[in-house]
């Protein structure tokens, strides 16, 4: 297996992001759960302040392994309406599927930011930081959710990621780092010798320390 657990691919990605260390302009968005600790060792490496991009994919009601697309914050929605009409999904299964999934976004917005309001993005190099990219459902609508913020860049960085979805993605984005790139990748979990679930409390005392770290920073500047 290419990474030990996702600390380990933090830690190996952030080595293919050096040239973003120590920048003033530069932030890392998690996507929750997976992302954050892999995107905790990358904001450490960098010196970068750590915040969430909350998504929740949808799932088909009679398979829940196909994606038929994601939601994140401010009511983002990218839907695969040829595979949407392909599995029968009527208009308003579909809208269903979207408005639970758009409370759970905002449950966990409200749960990881503790209060505490989001970083700036515009005109501010934004990496966007999961576990893997598979389809890259995820990852497409965190992409149109920070795009709408005006950052000054937009940089996907993963661990793995699959060639269909990354050239893709490579349209909408500045660029897309990457430790090992390959197709298909059938399950993101499979590149990983431990691949437990991120907890909430685990997802939320990462963000806890990321916070703190950044404080300090301030404090010493």
């Amino acid at each position: 297996m290419p990474f030990r657990d996702r600390t380990d691919a933090g830690r190996q990605l952030a080595a293919k992001l050096t040239r973003y260390a120590g920048r003033p302009d530069v932030i890392v968005l998690a996507l929750p759960r997976g992302g954050i600790p892999v995107a905790y060792e990358v904001a450490t490496a960098l010196g970068a302040p750590l915040d969430v991009l909350v998504v929740a994919r949808l799932l088909a009601f009679y398979d829940h392994d196909v994606t038929i697309g994601a939601v994140a914050g401010g009511e983002i929605r990218v839907i695969d309406e040829e595979l949407c009409n392909a599995l029968n999904l009527s208009p308003s299964q579909v809208v269903g599927l979207a408005e639970r999934a758009q409370a759970e976004v905002e449950r966990r917005q409200r749960l990881y930011r503790d209060c505490q309001p989001p970083l700036e993005v515009r005109d501010r190099i934004v990496i966007l930081v999961d576990d893997g990219m598979a389809t890259g459902a995820s990852m497409r609508a965190a992409v149109v959710a920070v795009q709408e913020r005006r950052p000054a860049a937009t940089v996907v960085a993963v661990p793995v990621a699959a060639y269909a979805t990354c050239a893709e993605i490579a349209s909408r984005v500045g660029e897309i780092v990457y430790c090992f790139i390959r197709d298909p990748v059938y399950s993101v979990g499979l590149w990983y010798e431990s691949y437990p679930p991120v907890s909430d409390e685990d997802a939320c005392r990462l963000l806890r320390e990321a916070r703190t770290q950044a404080t300090q920073k301030r404090s010493v500047a």
